[in-house]
């Protein structure tokens, strides 16, 4: 046990940097675009029984570490005791060298519960108390750990037949948080999963359609798309894990629909159909405003054996290393035909994806609105969310385009406590550019730069997304 290691200039290496960090980044609200956040959960205030619950559960980057780290299964997601958990986890951290876990994890003791010790095994007991009897007061509801970090606006991931009550019901209480929904299509993208046909009768009842064609999904998905944006949503999201573009003509798309109710699908159908039905929805995100996101690359439920036994999202998906770059060019192509590129931001899995990226972003910026950064290279996502991955994401975004445009950070996270990640990226911002200034790469002229980083930290987003 010692203390930690987390100060007020952790990771800012040079005078520039410090500056940067406490007089731009630092206190500047959270704008959270892309999180797995339940709603529910939000609105009625939910209180934690402990620290198990409320940081280790559904947190599946550390329930891979903790299986890394030999930790039986029965401690991570089965019916092991809480503090047996906690202890199992205390240990695992310790063993985080070199992982972004340790780093996130010392930032959240440090932000929500002023601890200034690390977690190791000598530790845990101690800590578990004191974070318990915290947990137990008013300021450590759902709502309140939000507001402790500032938070603005949160953008959740909802399916398009969600009814969104929760949303509804946060927005009519008055919270003053903006948690607004986002829309994810996956079920009518995804057509060669079993579930596909079942998908079209669930969607059709939400939109009052008979899903018996292509022309009627399109028109179902429309109908949700008005009634998500009624709620205030500005941000639609799109997972690719395979191929997902190959020209097709009108009448083979209403075949592939056909064969895909059927569950008989050809090769090359599910490609096409993705194609197909991405372009549209493109187009019409381009129409109302919305941004669109493309998360590609993972690959899902890797182990068959857990997840017939725990289900998706249970810590088994990596990246991919399928190449995309023509399909994404012609699927891109397709919407600037008719001038209906929606501002769109890509996310990439696997690191050697990011310069084509960054690149392809270049050939789809032109636009007469005046939208700065219209296409974007996102945030490090997922396994690229650490330290070196930020730093990679932010020297391949300046080699080739611009920086100061981007809309900075994201946690993609189920967790209330994940909200220090935000820190983490404005720390690691904040030294990539005192750095680049302090080696006399750019001028130290603290007005222009101030001005990027607080734009970089929220206001970038605020004014993409039309929060």
């Amino acid at each position: 046990m010692a203390d930690t290691f987390i100060h007020d200039d952790f990771i800012l290496y040079t005078p520039t940097a410090v500056r940067l960090y406490h007089e731009a980044a630092e206190n500047e609200p959270v704008i959270d675009f892309h999180n797995h956040l339940n709603p529910r959960e939000i609105y009625e205030d939910k209180s934690y029984a402990d620290l198990t619950e409320v940081w280790l559960g559904g947190d599946h980057y550390k329930w891979r570490a903790m299986r890394a780290n030999g930790v039986p299964e029965e401690l991570i997601t089965g019916k092991g005791e809480a503090f047996e958990k906690f202890k199992a986890w205390a240990d695992t951290v310790q063993n985080c060298f070199g992982n972004p876990l340790y780093h996130w994890t010392h930032l959240e003791l440090k932000r929500y519960f002023d601890i200034d010790k690390t977690l190791d095994p000598g530790s845990a007991e101690e800590i578990w108390k004191t974070c318990n009897e915290m947990l137990r007061a008013p300021e450590f509801t759902a709502r309140n750990l939000l507001l402790r970090q500032n938070v603005s606006v949160l953008c959740t991931t909802d399916d398009p037949a969600d009814d969104l009550k929760w949303h509804k019901a946060i927005r009519d209480d008055g919270f003053e948080i903006r948690v607004l929904p986002s829309f994810r299509p996956g079920g009518a993208l995804d057509i060669e999963k079993e579930s596909f046909a079942s998908y079209m009768k669930k969607l059709g009842e939400a939109a009052g359609v008979t899903v018996d064609s292509p022309e009627a999904l399109l028109d179902a998905l429309k109908k949700r798309l008005d009634y998500f944006m009624d709620l205030g949503c500005r941000v639609t999201d799109h997972s690719l894990e395979s191929d997902f573009y190959r020209e097709a003509s009108e009448d083979e798309i209403k075949q592939i629909f056909g064969r895909g109710l059927a569950g008989k699908l050809e090769e090359g159908d599910a490609a096409a159909w993705r194609g197909w039905l991405l372009t549209e929805l493109g187009r019409e995100y381009a129409r109302r405003g919305l941004v669109m996101q493309l998360h590609i690359g993972a690959i899902r439920n890797n182990s068959t054996r857990m997840y017939s036994k725990l289900g998706a999202d249970a810590g088994f998906d990596s990246l991919n290393d399928f190449n995309y770059a023509p399909q994404l060019s012609g699927i891109l192509d397709a919407m600037d035909a008719e001038g209906e590129v929606p501002r769109t931001i890509f996310y990439y899995l696997n690191p050697k994806d990011g310069p084509m990226l960054a690149a392809m972003a270049g050939n789809y910026q032109s636009n007469d609105e005046g939208i700065r950064g219209k296409m974007q290279l996102g945030s490090g996502w997922w396994f690229c969310d650490h330290l070196r991955g930020m730093e990679q994401q932010m020297d391949t975004l300046s080699d080739v385009g611009l920086l100061s445009t981007f809309v900075g950070m994201l946690t993609d996270s189920r967790s209330f406590l994940s909200f220090p990640r935000h820190e983490y990226f404005r720390r690691i911002l904040c030294n990539k550019i005192g750095e680049t200034v302090d080696k006399g790469q750019y001028p130290c002229d603290m007005e222009y730069l101030t001005g990027m980083v607080r734009g970089i930290c929220g206001q970038n987003a605020v004014s993409y997304f039309n929060f």
